[in-house]
């Protein structure tokens, strides 16, 4: 969406993200606060990850790192979720913190004891089912006030 809107293309009504990972420098506190709560990841296991990712790029990059980097300003409304115990938890609430600084209407979404991908446990993690429920209640929200105008 970032490089979208600074070509002037049009964006989404809205996003929707599941715990995303928006911090290729990989400095939030949740990095290390959640080491050993986190079933899926560690920094040490995402450090390496990120060497075949990155391809040898600068993760200080706007695009790869926008919850510390990016200029949010302009973007649609934004649903965040992730789960409590996430190392990548910090990356999500940074990112939020920073796009309703920039005008962005964003919520954050943190469902507690839920691993890494929880969203994909439906119809066997009762967390699962309310999250994509809220999730897609946000998505037709925002469908039905956009303006005909904006899906031109």
């Amino acid at each position: 969406m970032l490089a979208a809107r600074d070509a002037g293309l049009p964006l989404p009504a809205a996003a929707v993200a599941f715990w995303p990972g928006l911090d290729a420098t990989r400095t939030g506190e949740s990095m290390t606060t959640k080491h050993g709560i986190d079933p899926m990841f560690t920094l040490e296991s995402l450090q390496r990850l990120g060497v075949h990712v990155l391809a040898g790029q600068d993760p200080h990059q706007p695009l790869l790192s926008p919850a510390v980097y990016a200029d949010l300003a302009g973007l649609p409304p934004l649903l965040i979720q992730v789960g409590s115990n996430e190392v990548l938890l910090d990356d999500s609430t940074r990112l939020t913190t920073r796009a309703a600084a920039a005008g962005v209407n964003v919520i954050l979404d943190v469902t507690a004891d839920v691993p890494h991908v929880f969203q994909s446990f439906t119809g066997s993690l009762d967390e699962a089912d309310a999250a994509l429920d809220r999730a897609g209640r946000f998505i037709l929200d925002r469908l039905a006030t956009e303006t005909p105008a904006q899906t031109a």
